[in-house]
């Protein structure tokens, strides 16, 4: 069973575990980056919660998901289109400001990182800011039925480093709110596209 598949065959299930937890905390820092109306891409957005949270901080809000069972879910929840594609279907040019991967990229193997990192890279506007979040650790393995690809801040950065568009401007730890859950750290990454020569001197 691939992620997707734990989706599309679990995904009621994964709704009620995740639709009501708080990412305010962490929506506040992003928010704090992107300009008034920006256009976001709410990247694997699950149940739609954080959408509904950043359309309520006054941005406009494209969500997509892999799974075709999210997806209705999400529909029903916020009552929005959802963008049926995975990460390596997309291609969007240049269309948002700012881009919110909450644990979802975490389900993409290294060897594919890289290409996927690309087309969220494109997907961005010149100087367009992007979250993404990961189970903290070293390890590539399946947990509960889904595969996982855990980062360090070293290895975040260095995949960072590799995406010639992007630079890593915060990285930090937190505690997964579901205390029964192992592991609990999460890694948070806030990333910024160069969007002029001065962006990319730095």
């Amino acid at each position: 069973m691939d992620s997707i598949d734990y989706y599309e065959r679990y995904g009621n299930a994964y709704f009620e575990e995740t639709v009501n937890l708080s990412m305010e905390h962490i929506l506040e820092k992003f928010a704090r980056y992107l300009p008034e109306n920006a256009e976001v891409l709410d990247l694997g957005c699950g149940s739609g919660r954080d959408t509904l949270w950043l359309e309520e901080a006054g941005f406009s809000v494209t969500m997509l998901d892999g799974s075709a069972q999210m997806c209705q879910l999400a529909e029903i929840h916020t009552d929005h289109e959802v963008l049926h594609m995975t990460f390596q279907e997309m291609d969007f040019q240049e269309v948002f400001d700012g881009i919110w991967a909450c644990a979802s990229l975490l389900h993409v193997p290294e060897e594919e990182m890289d290409s996927v990192m690309q087309k969220v890279s494109d997907a961005l506007k010149p100087g367009g800011f992007l979250y993404l979040s990961f189970q903290y650790g070293g390890d590539q393995e399946i947990r509960g039925r889904r595969f996982y690809h855990d980062y360090t801040e070293t290895s975040a950065q260095e995949l960072i480093r590799r995406q010639r568009d992007l630079r890593a401007l915060k990285l930090w730890v937190t505690e997964d709110d579901r205390k029964e859950r192992h592991p609990k750290k999460w890694l948070n990454i806030i990333a910024k596209k160069h969007g002029s020569l001065e962006d990319a001197d730095e």
